[in-house]
């Protein structure tokens, strides 16, 4: 029972801190381009066009 009384706060705790870092994440962008990332990963990245 001590035990128990002691991983409530401290599962609190950690999901308050998962929670700022997710509302953290909203506020400085990370969620706004979901589909540059797809398309970096088909990117070659040598910075030229293809040519057909």
């Amino acid at each position: 029972m001590n035990t128990l009384i002691d991983l409530i706060p401290i599962a609190l705790l950690l999901g308050g801190l998962g929670l700022a870092a997710f509302l953290w994440a909203l506020k400085s962008g990370q969620y706004e381009d979901l589909d540059g990332a797809s398309w970096r990963v088909l990117d070659d990245g040598d910075g030229k066009p293809e040519k057909h």
